[in-house]
């Protein structure tokens, strides 16, 4: 069932994919922000047919926690998902992506309009400086920096390394840091096609301060909490 499921939702996205690039191609006149509005409505619909059709739901805890100014949110990684999903549970975000992504047909395409910040995560402290200059004009934008600090994403259980972009940004900037756990993994494993029915968790964290902190330090202090949180989160398949 879980196969059958994920090739009529695999098939499904495709279209969207498709049709939201040609939305977006539409939408550049417009503003940063009207432009997400309308080209997140991909997000929000994808994120509703894993529901409908794969049985993928979620539950979001400690949306008190989200600050009023624009901040810097440091989340695991561990599937496509929560890329998807991050777009439309928090506030406008600009999210750092590797420059590759903006190649791919239709998916890139439309990823441009969304106003990420690719980087060449090869060209090693340019990158760090890369993510400081475009995430402070994004933060003065109104917009969010959504950052995986791993990288890339790991299987659940697993802990990548985390970076220090984000970080960097934040204490450079003066921005607070959102630190989010999450099971994605469970029900949307890495590079898999089958998905499975669960609930996926996504827990945010209280925001860290960052005036006085060097990016090493809020590092550390973001990963503690982080896989501190991971190792207490429920399993995704019990919670449906």
């Amino acid at each position: 069932m879980s196969l059958i499921r994920s090739v009529i939702f695999a098939v499904l996205q495709t279209a969207l994919t498709i049709f939201f690039s040609v939305v977006a191609f539409f939408s550049f006149p417009f503003s940063a922000h009207v432009r997400y509005r309308l080209i997140t409505g991909y997000n929000h619909t994808v994120i509703w047919l894993a529901s409908w059709v794969v049985g993928i739901r979620y539950v979001v805890e400690g949306r008190e926690n989200l600050p009023a100014q624009p901040a810097v949110i440091l989340a695991k990684h561990q599937s496509a998902w929560e890329t998807v999903a991050f777009l439309c549970l928090f506030p406008p975000v600009s999210p750092v992506i590797k420059q590759e992504l903006l190649k791919l047909p239709f998916f890139g395409w439309a990823f441009r309009m969304l106003s990420p910040i690719a980087i060449d995560r090869s060209a090693g402290r340019e990158a760090l400086k890369q993510i400081v200059s475009q995430g402070r004009e994004k933060l003065a934008q109104g917009f969010w920096v959504l950052v995986f600090p791993e990288g890339t994403r790991v299987a659940p259980g697993e802990k990548g390394k985390y970076g220090i972009g984000g970080s960097w940004l934040a204490a450079e900037t003066g921005a607070p840091i959102v630190p989010v756990a999450h099971n994605a993994g469970e029900v949307w494993p890495k590079n898999a096609f089958i998905k499975h029915p669960g609930t996926v968790t996504v827990r945010i964290g209280p925001a860290i301060p960052t005036e006085g902190k060097s990016a090493a330090e809020l590092t550390r202090m973001v990963e503690a909490w982080i896989e501190t949180e991971m190792g207490r989160l429920p399993p995704a398949a019990t919670r449906q």
